[in-house]
C-alpha cells in the first residue's frame, strides 16, 4: 500500500468516504451492522487479508480440531502480512465468535492492523482493552466451532453485505468500516482530503452561525473565496 495513501486516510471520516465513492457509483461500500468494540479515537487503515468462515458440520469441527496446526482461522492469524487488516466472513451470524483475545493479541503483535468480522468476538471485554482496531456486530462468548468453519484464507468473500477482495484497502474510524477498492484507493484519498479540508472549513462556519444554504454544497463563489483564504490561514 501506498505509504501516502495510508497516511491520507488516515486523517479522514468513513462518512467522507462514503461519499467520494457514491460519486464513481460505488453505493454500498460500507460494512454493515458492524461497530468498533471499542473507539481508538484513531483509524485503522490497511489492506485486506481475508478468513472465510461457513456453516460448521459436527463431525468436522470437534474441540480436538485445534491441534491441527493447519487450521486455517490459526493460519490467517499467523500468515496476515504486517500492516494488513484480518476481514472475517461469518454470514452475519454473532451466535458464535469469530475469533477471541488471544488470537487477536497475535495478530496485534504480528503488527495487524486491524481486525473485523460481520460476527462477534469472544472475550470482547478483553480485545476492548488492545491497542488493535477491533470491530464486529456484537460480543459472542460461544468458540466458533460451535456454528462455524473456517475453509478459505486469502479469497473474496463477503463482509456485512459487501464484497471484500483480497487487497482492498479497509478503512475504520470510530463509527463503522467501509472498503475502497484498490484500484481507486489513491485517488479516493485525495479526494478526501480535500473534502475533509472544506467539510472542517463548513463546520468552523457554521458554528459561528452562517446558514447551510450556499455554503454546503458551495454554491455560492464566494464562500469559495472565503475557503481559499481559509486554506492558507490554516495551511491546509
Amino acid at each position: 500500500m501506498n505509504p501516502a495513501t495510508r497516511e491520507k486516510l488516515m486523517g479522514v471520516s468513513v462518512a467522507t468516504l462514503c461519499s467520494a465513492l457514491f460519486k464513481r457509483g460505488l453505493k454500498n461500500q460500507t460494512i454493515q451492522d458492524v461497530r468498533p468494540v471499542r473507539g481508538k479515537g484513531r483509524n485503522m487503515v490497511g489492506p485486506a487479508f481475508t478468513l472465510r468462515y461457513m456453516p460448521a458440520r459436527e463431525d468436522r469441527n470437534p474441540m480436538s480440531i485445534f491441534r491441527n496446526a493447519d487450521h486455517p482461522q490459526r493460519v490467517a492469524v499467523e500468515t496476515c502480512p504486517e500492516g494488513h487488516v484480518l476481514v472475517m466472513d461469518s454470514r452475519k451470524d454473532a451466535r458464535a465468535a469469530s475469533a477471541g483475545d488471544i488470537l487477536i493479541t497475535r495478530l496485534m503483535v504480528r503488527g495487524g492492523a486491524g481486525v473485523v468480522t460481520d460476527g462477534g468476538f469472544r472475550d470482547a471485554m478483553r480485545i476492548a482493552e488492545l491497542d488493535i482496531p477491533a470491530y464486529h456486530s456484537r460480543p459472542s462468548s460461544p468458540t466458533n466451532l460451535t456454528l462455524h468453519e473456517a475453509i478459505d484464507i486469502n479469497v473474496p468473500i463477503g463482509c456485512g453485505d459487501v464484497a471484500v477482495f483480497p487487497g482492498d484497502i479497509m478503512v475504520g474510524d470510530d463509527d463503522s468500516v467501509i472498503v475502497i477498492p484498490a484500484e481507486i484507493a489513491d485517488e479516493i484519498a485525495d479526494e478526501a482530503v480535500e473534502m475533509t479540508a472544506y467539510e472542517d472549513f463548513v463546520v468552523e462556519r457554521v458554528k459561528q452561525g452562517e446558514t447551510i444554504i450556499g455554503l454546503y454544497p458551495a454554491t455560492r463563489e464566494e464562500n469559495l473565496a472565503l475557503f481559499s483564504e481559509w486554506r492558507k490561514a490554516n495551511g491546509r
